[in-house]
């Protein structure tokens, strides 16, 4: 499948009632590639397929929408996602200081890039199972009054699976360079973070992390 087919633009936030425009503007989708997957014996376990597609298809396909500016976060070779036909950023902190680092990456990259973008929704891309309704629950969250959200499902939450005001990246910068925070709760729990509930057979933030699970993840498609 040729993914650059799929056409993506800047996708503007929803009106309020009333004309009122929607405290969310342009949504940038970041699509974070850069882990290390340690327990898959390394490599890019999103580019693996599944279903005859590369896991990160999955992704694109049920979380991003049509017409939404999207972008991946990943180290290393950029070429190896030439397929995607999305901008490939790499981490602008060093060392693989994780999620938050390619969250800094996305704000970042949409301050310079998108400078009407106000928010950042992030997306782990080995889980294949995500809610088709993720961007627009999350949008409606931070129109409800919390600062950040987050994804939830069977009590637990998904971090990685949240919104970000683009406004928020010096003060993410400062927590990963001179404070070394690393952990995304550690950060969201200095705000209103909204944790934003979802269920389904099976679980739709089930993530592959390891060869037995792409396994058991193949027999949900083929139920």
């Amino acid at each position: 499948m040729n993914f650059a087919m799929r056409r993506r633009c800047s996708a503007p936030g929803r009106a309020k009632r009333g004309g009122e425009m929607a405290s969310v503007r342009d949504v940038l989708y970041l699509l974070l590639a850069g882990g290390q997957s340690r327990r898959m014996g390394g490599g890019d376990k999103n580019l693996r397929e599944l279903g005859g597609m590369p896991l990160l298809g999955h992704v694109l396909a049920r979380a991003v929408p049509d017409g939404a500016q999207a972008i991946i976060n990943a180290n290393g070779d950029a070429a190896r996602y030439k397929a995607f036909g999305l901008p490939v950023v790499g981490d602008v902190v060093e060392g693989f200081a994780g999620p938050l680092a390619g969250v800094l990456t996305g704000l970042e990259w949409a301050m310079a890039n998108q400078p009407d973008c106000s928010h950042v929704i992030s997306l782990a891309t080995d889980a294949p199972f995500l809610p088709q309704n993720l961007g627009a629950e999350l949008i409606a969250a931070i129109e409800g009054g919390a600062d950040l959200a987050q994804a939830l499902s069977n009590d637990r939450r998904h971090p990685v699976f949240g919104i970000w005001p683009v406004s928020l990246a010096p003060v993410l910068r400062t927590a990963l360079v001179d404070e070394g925070l690393r952990k995304i709760d550690h950060f969201t729990a200095r705000y209103k973070c909204r944790a934003v509930p979802f269920v389904g057979e099976p679980d739709p933030f089930m993530n592959l992390n390891a060869p037995e699970d792409f396994g058991l993840a193949q027999q949900f498609l083929d139920a």
